[in-house]
């Protein structure tokens, strides 16, 4: 293997499939990076430091969403915020030091603290553990890969920031070329991971293909992966044609190292239905107009776009956030 495919291995080893999907469930001192401490993807225009010491992207004091925070929040000061720092590349992972917690999600939240003018905590959260963080009051909001969902709104508010998306990756040699619809996956060797909503979209998608007479995905079923660094072995090996999940990651490997892989399609992980990444505060707390109103400085600055474009994730853009904008719905 490259050294840079070792590196993308190593830094996504034994991290669970489920975490990656934590979208799809049903429920600080900075300075110059150090360029050389991270292998980088020229042919893609990709270049991350995963040095502790981050050059990150910073935003102003936004006025009009100071006005908006709860009166217990301004005076502390502080923004606790929690991150999932075991997550994968590029959403929320450690640094080198193997203590330090980097990626777009801790981007993101360095961009709201600055324009609500409060200092920025990070607290390192297991995904699964989030809501309980906001229940107890452990931390002010969650920004870690958490989607709109109706049920979720019951007890939480939301402001938005990116789509949620998956996509397929495959080989960089694959005779793959696209996909775009379920005919597209018609005979091919498929994984994912069990228990994803991206696994509830490839059934259906197989199942309509059976249902018009095409060929099902080999084997009749997924091949069912635990670890990313599997996957990615998986694929690059051609014992995969293709891996579904969370396009973030699979963007993030293609870019670090294009000459192993390549994304050939994405799709919105509420397919049929457009789902949405958002902050997460806890519903009665009133905080979330005023992270609301910070994304949308940074939106009208340019450091959101600044902050997505570093880690490869401008595709996932989105125009605006809202608070509470419509969620996936209830599941029966």
């Amino acid at each position: 293997m490259t050294t840079t495919f070792r590196r993308a291995v190593s830094a996504l080893a034994f991290v669970p499939l489920l975490a990656l999907a934590a979208c799809a469930g049903s429920a600080s001192a900075d300075s110059d990076a150090d360029a050389a401490a991270t292998p980088a993807a020229s042919a893609a225009g990709l270049q991350i430091s995963t040095s502790p010491d981050q050059d990150r992207i910073h935003t102003t004091k936004a006025e009009d969403a100071i006005a908006l925070l709860p009166a217990d929040v301004k005076e502390s000061g502080v923004l606790k915020v929690a991150t999932t720092a075991g997550a994968a590349p590029p959403l929320g992972f450690l640094a080198d030091d193997e203590k330090t917690p980097i990626g777009n999600e801790t981007d993101i939240a360095s961009l709201v603290a600055d324009a609500l003018g409060l200092k920025l905590e990070l607290e390192q959260k297991a995904w699964a553990d989030w809501p309980l963080a906001l229940q107890s009051g452990d931390v002010d909001a969650v920004i870690s890969n958490v989607t709109v969902t109706e049920e979720r709104k019951e007890l939480y508010d939301f402001s938005s920031y990116r789509n949620d998306q998956l996509g397929w990756l495959t080989s960089a040699s694959s005779k793959v070329k696209e996909i775009k619809e379920p005919k597209d996956i018609a005979g091919l060797t498929i994984g994912v991971g069990s228990g994803t909503n991206q696994e509830k979209i490839l059934l259906a998608w197989n199942q309509e293909n059976i249902d018009k007479g095409l060929e099902p995905i080999n084997g009749g079923e997924p091949e069912y992966y635990e670890n990313y660094s599997d996957v990615l072995l998986a694929v690059q090996s051609g014992r995969l044609d293709t891996y579904v999940g969370p396009n973030a990651s699979l963007a993030y490997s293609a870019a670090t190292a294009p000459d192993q892989f390549k994304v050939v399609g994405t799709l919105n992980g509420g397919w049929p239905l457009t789902a949405q990444i958002a902050v997460a505060t806890l519903k009665g707390s009133d905080l979330a107009p005023a992270v609301t109103a910070a994304l949308q400085h940074a939106f009208d600055d340019g450091t959101y776009a600044e902050v997505l474009d570093r880690w490869g994730l401008s595709a996932e853009a989105i125009e605006k956030p809202e608070t509470n904008p419509p969620g996936l719905p209830k599941t029966s």
